[in-house]
């Protein structure tokens, strides 16, 4: 029987010829999806998560540069002066500082944020109580803010005013701007709207400037009164029948003669109540050992702790 020769060879181009076929495809791939590239341009980048926002208590990305402290040396003095806003927020940290180093010494006052920022640069005081923003030329002087709370600025009229109702965003606006002058305009009685504005030393005033009036001036009428000093006691005392003014939340929240006008049907309780600030302490930059004892405590979980508590109050 004849054997057939062809028997067991392998038919077609030897395997040489399929891998270099399968590396030229590859090439041809790799440069066609280089050429996309190119017309299409790169791949966008997710954008940077944007700086300065207020943070939630506890979750303060600036208490890494001030870690706790486990022990500051008695003797320690730290002085605090600035926004009436923080008063609370002082009186408590005040307490819970000392309490936990022993022979540490905390003093505070409240003359408002800007002159509170201009007893810091003169070296009168280790922190300024702030509640707006460092502004460029205070940032260029050296200050620097940390964020230690968030606070709402609530609008308030006299307990005995006979308007009940809210307000929208833009009758707040027009309100304090002195276009809308009279009550019944609102749907209240027919008697004048009387404002109380905070003294532009004031940082809540500078603060509802930025957030209400998104940047535009107060109204200077017959209707608006500037306040001498920024106290809020004075200012709710002054609000009668037919008063508006402002003031923190945390200030007002638990007054018996006074109401908190809501804003676009939110109060400031709400997640979306639109008149939102973040309070901050300013130190002038290298911080010291003091400042940096004082600001590691204040952005601890216990200085949370103790903001929380000395806010909402017994």
């Amino acid at each position: 029987m004849n054997e057939d020769k062809s028997a067991g060879k392998r038919s077609g181009p030897p395997p040489i010829v399929y891998i270099l076929v399968l590396l030229i495809g590859a090439g041809a791939l790799w440069n066609g999806r280089n050429q996309l590239l190119g017309l299409l341009g790169s791949p966008p980048s997710l954008p940077g998560l944007p700086q300065g926002l207020p943070s939630l208590p506890g979750q303060n990305p600036q208490a890494s540069a001030f870690p706790p402290p486990t022990a500051v040396p008695a003797g320690t003095a730290i002085s605090i002066d600035g926004s009436t806003s923080m008063v609370l927020i002082n009186e408590a940290l005040k307490a819970g500082f000392m309490a936990a180093f022993p022979g540490t010494e905390v003093s505070t006052a409240a003359v408002g944020t800007d002159n509170g920022i201009q007893a810091l640069l003169g070296g009168s005081v280790t922190l300024a109580a702030i509640s707006r923003p460092l502004s460029q030329e205070e940032q260029a002087r050296g200050l620097r803010a940390v964020p230690v709370a968030d606070d709402r600025i609530a609008l308030v009229v006299g307990i005995d005013n006979p308007f009940r109702r809210g307000l929208s965003r833009s009758q707040a606006v027009q309100i304090f701007r002195g276009e809308i002058i009279n009550w019944a305009t609102l749907g209240g009685a027919n008697q004048a709207i009387r404002v109380l504005n905070r003294p532009s030393v004031s940082g809540t005033h500078s603060a509802f400037r930025a957030l209400v009036l998104e940047g535009q001036p107060f109204g200077s009428g017959p209707t608006i009164t500037t306040m001498e000093r920024d106290a809020t006691t004075p200012m709710l005392r002054l609000l009668g029948t037919d008063g508006i003014g402002y003031a923190t939340f945390a200030q007002v929240a638990d007054q018996q003669t006074v109401r908190v006008v809501p804003i676009d049907g939110s109060t400031p309780e709400a997640q979306d109540y639109p008149f939102k600030r973040p309070l901050l302490y300013a130190y002038r930059e290298p911080a010291g050992p003091a400042v940096q004892a004082f600001l590691g405590y204040a952005l601890s979980p216990q200085g949370t702790a103790a903001i929380a508590a000395g806010v909402k109050g017994p």
